[in-house]
């Protein structure tokens, strides 16, 4: 693929993405909140796993559920903004998260804290998918700019999770949970007062909106790959600190805010020269390789503490790259409106994240401390392979070209995919 594609000629021939109206920026500010939630609770598994009395297995399933029922719940956002508007749906999204982390650092036990986050994954699905489509309509420039700065506010907010978590975790493992609803309560009340009234608008869309968008050949395939992608993104945020037992709080979260700082850096930089210079689907390919060998290294060297710790922040560095241009594909790609296209995107996307962080600990606790991350690599190359098989769908979606109109058609552009 070409560097001719509208998204990076575009984002070429603009100035800075910085200048933004600022709804945009009260959105994007809660969004480095929203995304806090996610890296969080990496510095204190450990510490929950000790004073609840939980195995590693047990304590992934605050990601597991926290994940699980943000990825169910974007199957509703659509339909919820669509009926109540955009604003409203962010700002029910904020209380719940509010309400439901201060409960969960109120819990006595590990299946209660288990619970809340299930609570805190259906407000942060109601937020971000939300966000998403509000920050590329209200934007100015290209999509383009619009999707790395919602990639960075992701970056800046997994990075700066894991070093929250620490500082407030060193204290007690309730002090991250009632550090989030302190700081969305801050998002609740810029979010409120920034961002104008947004009244429905356009058709309201249904339970099923998602699923048939899922029909679509190229948005089909970027599902398989970030479903994979994401197995080992999230395999690696759980098995991580287990994979330095002998790392404290504060040092996990340093460790996860350098991953993190790497995310964000490569998802502003690294993720549009890439596809000005490579094109979409051939940076992507690249990104996703070098992520999957990455996860083999940690494998490999998972008795050495200091080589894990370069391999994780060294993964920031392609999941940063991942993230933008999946995300970017998805939007640009998908013949259906934003909303629908961020909801269906984001249901298969957090099902990776609900699958991994338990199938990893799990083989953790009965195949070693290598076992996960080879869990990753698998997922990964299986999603290289997906998205290899589907480039040129891929490719003719984000040109803008016609689908195949007829079976034979369609049978021919596999067979050239395969090719």
């Amino acid at each position: 693929m070409t560097t001719t594609e509208p998204t990076a000629r575009a984002a070429g021939q603009e100035g800075s993405f910085l200048r933004q109206p600022r709804a945009v920026w009260a959105v994007t500010f809660a969004c480095v909140i929203a995304f806090m939630g996610i890296g969080l609770v990496d510095p204190i598994l450990k510490e929950i796993a000790a004073q609840l009395d939980a195995t590693p297995s047990q304590v992934s399933l605050l990601f597991t559920s926290y994940m699980a029922v943000m990825g169910v719940a974007m199957l509703v956002t659509g339909v919820v903004s669509t009926r109540i508007g955009a604003k409203r749906t962010l700002l029910v999204g904020l209380v719940l998260i509010i309400v439901f982390a201060g409960l969960a650092g109120a819990s006595g036990s590990v299946g209660a804290v288990i619970g809340f986050r299930a609570g805190w994954g259906l407000g942060n699905a109601l937020f971000i998918a939300t966000a998403l489509s509000t920050i590329v309509s209200a934007s100015t420039g290209s999509l383009a700019r619009a999707i790395i700065l919602f990639e960075a506010a992701l970056g800046l907010g997994i990075a700066s999770g894991p070093l929250v978590g620490g500082l407030l975790g060193e204290q007690s493992w309730r002090g991250p949970f009632f550090g989030v609803s302190v700081l969305m309560s801050v998002a609740l009340v810029a979010t409120t007062f920034f961002l104008p009234a947004t009244p429905p608008a356009g058709r309201r869309t249904t339970l099923a909106d998602p699923f048939r968008a899922l029909r679509h050949p190229a948005l089909a395939v970027i599902a398989v790959v970030a479903v994979c992608y994401n197995l080992g993104f999230f395999s690696l945020l759980a098995a991580g600190p287990f994979a330095l037992p002998d790392a404290g709080i504060m040092e996990i979260g340093w460790v996860f805010f350098g991953w993190g700082l790497m995310l964000a850096f490569t998802s502003v930089g690294a993720a549009p020269w890439l596809q000005r210079r490579l094109g979409t689907v051939p940076a992507l390919v690249a990104a996703l390789v070098l992520f999957a060998l990455d996860l083999a290294f940690i494998a490999v060297a998972a008795d050495t503490a200091s080589l894990v710790v370069v391999g994780i922040v060294v993964a920031g560095a392609f999941l940063g790259v991942v993230n933008t241009l999946v995300t970017e594909a998805v939007m640009g790609a998908a013949p259906v409106e934003r909303p629908v296209a961020s909801s269906a995107y984001s249901f298969v996307r957090f099902t990776g994240g609900a699958v991994g962080p338990y199938v990893a600990l799990k083989l953790a606790e009965h195949q070693g401390a290598a076992a996960p991350f080879w869990f990753g690599t698998v997922a990964v190359a299986v999603g290289v392979v997906a998205m290899l098989l589907g480039a040129r769908t891929v490719t003719r979606a984000l040109h803008g070209a016609p689908a195949p109109h007829s079976p034979a058609e369609a049978e021919a552009e596999a067979l050239g995919d395969l090719a």
